[in-house]
């Protein structure tokens, strides 16, 4: 236990034979159950866990590969039952380090937190380690996140060290959260929804031998179709659904508005060049103001929806 807290620790693990062991002996000993998943690994994951003599650790394997937000769940549900009070999700791969989850325990129990994440640009030697294509990455997908989930406090949000009150587990509809690589993605969004409050961390992260199984342009073209969606349906439900706010009218009268000024801007940009003509003073002011008046509105929206953000 910490601090009279149940602790569980849900490890997704998918062919991680080559780390899964290490992962578990180096798990603190106030942990009181460590959950690993197997994805439908074709290594000897599974194996390595089972024959463990940790008597904290329950081995479940998915009936299908999930990925590891399906993994998770499954982890997640069974901490639960369990009775954990606090829930930890930490990888398989040994990118995670142990003795970096009290901080995240200490946010929950000491500061009223109900969600924490690792954020691994708080620190100049995390960002000298990791790779380019990695920083350059997450710094597009957290802009992006940031827009669809409204947690605009919270940076690095694909970080995959977290910790979770077990109440605000059970409020999320797990059902509803994505099975794949997006999965830490959506769990802000359904958080943000909820009210409930997530406070980032300052963890490192360790780069070693090990092999992710991200797919670059697998993730380009999901990921961005996968934001606007959750973006249209978190603004949907929190301030159209429950609570009718004026959000949603600068945000809907604004993208009308400044969609039109682009397109018809655009449209007279064209024409002007194939005819040479140029355009009348007064059909180029109908392209200036809804343009200007669309991005004050959409501007608008957002400073609002970030003093909605519970921090």
């Amino acid at each position: 236990m910490f601090k009279n807290k149940r602790i569980g620790v849900v490890v997704p693990a998918y062919n991680e034979e080559d780390f899964i062991g290490g992962v578990i002996k180096s798990l603190p000993d106030f942990v009181d159950h460590i959950i690993v998943v197997d994805d439908c690994s074709y290594d000897n994951t599974i194996s390595i866990a089972s024959n463990s003599n940790d008597s904290r650790i329950i081995v479940l394997k998915t009936a299908k590969n999930e990925g590891v937000g399906g993994a998770t769940i499954t982890g997640y549900e069974k901490a639960l039952e369990l009775g954990s009070d606090i829930v930890v999700k930490m990888d398989g791969d040994g990118q995670m380090l142990p003795e970096y989850m009290t901080r995240l325990l200490e946010v929950i129990v000491e500061n009223d937190y109900d969600y924490a994440k690792g954020n691994r640009f708080l620190k100049s030697e995390s960002l000298s380690v990791m790779p380019k294509h990695r920083l350059f990455g997450n710094i597009i997908l957290t802009f992006m996140n940031k827009l669809a989930s409204g947690q605009w406090h919270i940076f690095d949000p694909q970080n995959g060290y977290t910790a979770i009150r077990a109440e605000a587990l059970r409020a999320l509809n797990l059902n509803n959260i994505h099975k794949g690589y997006f999965f830490e993605n959506d769990m802000l969004i359904q958080i943000n929804l909820h009210g409930f409050r997530v406070k980032d961390v300052s963890i490192p992260a360790v780069y070693g031998e090990e092999k992710s199984d991200i797919r670059i342009l697998k993730i380009i073209k999901m990921f961005p179709v996968l934001f606007i969606k959750r973006f249209f349906y978190r603004i949907y439900h929190k301030y159209v659904l429950t609570d009718f706010s004026p959000i949603a009218l600068f945000l809907i009268s604004g993208l009308i508005l400044f969609s039109w000024g682009m397109v018809f801007g655009s449209y007279l940009w064209i024409k002007a060049i194939i005819t040479g003509v140029d355009t009348p003073l007064g059909t180029v002011m109908l392209v200036v103001v809804p343009l200007i008046v669309g991005f004050q509105l959409l501007l608008q929206a957002i400073v609002l929806d970030i003093h909605e953000t519970k921090k």
